[in-house]
C-alpha cells in the first residue's frame, strides 16, 4: 500500500449528521477535516432529508474521499425515532454510493471497541481516544468525533482480507 486512501466516516442523524475525513497511508493516519451537516427541525421530514443530502453531498464533493464508512442503525425503544434515524442513514448511504464510493458499515459497539478498546465506551472516551490517535484532529461535537472514530475503524479493518475482497468486488461491479 503506497497510495494514500481518503476515507470519510459518517455518523448519521436527522438533526445532526457528523462527518470526518482522514487520509490513510499504510499504518499512518492523518486528520483532514470534520464537521456537521444539520437539518432544520421546523421543516418537514422531506425537506430535512434534502438538507442532509445536499450538505453531505457538498462535503463529499469538497474532500473527494475514496471510501466511506457509516455507522449502522441501532434499534431503540422509540420506533418513530429509529425510523427517522433509518431515513437519515439512507441519505448517508446514498450520497457516497451515487459518487461510486466503496461503503463499509460498522455497528456502534464495533466502532467503540476498535477506537477505545471497549464496546460500551462513553462519548467522552471516544473524543479522548480520537485526540490520542490523531492529535491534530479538531471537532466541535460528539457527532463529528464519532464520525472520525468510524473512519478510524474502517482504516483499521480495511486491511483485512475480507475488506480487500469486498473492495475489489465493488470496484469491478
Amino acid at each position: 500500500m503506497n497510495e494514500t486512501t481518503r476515507i470519510i466516516g459518517i455518523d448519521p442523524g436527522l438533526r445532526r449528521t457528523g462527518w470526518g475525513v482522514i487520509d490513510v497511508l499504510g499504518n499512518s493516519v492523518r486528520f483532514v477535516a470534520s464537521g456537521l451537516v444539520t437539518s432544520d427541525a421546523k421543516d418537514d421530514l422531506a425537506a430535512r432529508l434534502c438538507q442532509l443530502h445536499d450538505g453531505l453531498d457538498t462535503v463529499v464533493h469538497a474532500y473527494a474521499p475514496h471510501e466511506a464508512a457509516i455507522e449502522q442503525t441501532f434499534v431503540n425503544k422509540d420506533a418513530g425515532a429509529t425510523l427517522k434515524l433509518g431515513q437519515a442513514r439512507g441519505i448517508a448511504l446514498l450520497v457516497p454510493a451515487r459518487r461510486g464510493l466503496v461503503i463499509a458499515e460498522y455497528a456502534p459497539n464495533a466502532v467503540k471497541k476498535a477506537v477505545v478498546g471497549a464496546g460500551h465506551a462513553e462519548k467522552i472516551q471516544i473524543r479522548m481516544m480520537v485526540k490520542v490517535l490523531m492529535p491534530k484532529a479538531t471537532f466541535d461535537s460528539d457527532d463529528a468525533a464519532d464520525a472520525l472514530a468510524i473512519a478510524l475503524t474502517h482504516a483499521h479493518h480495511r486491511g483485512s482480507a475480507t475488506a480487500r475482497i469486498a473492495r475489489a468486488m465493488a470496484a469491478s461491479g
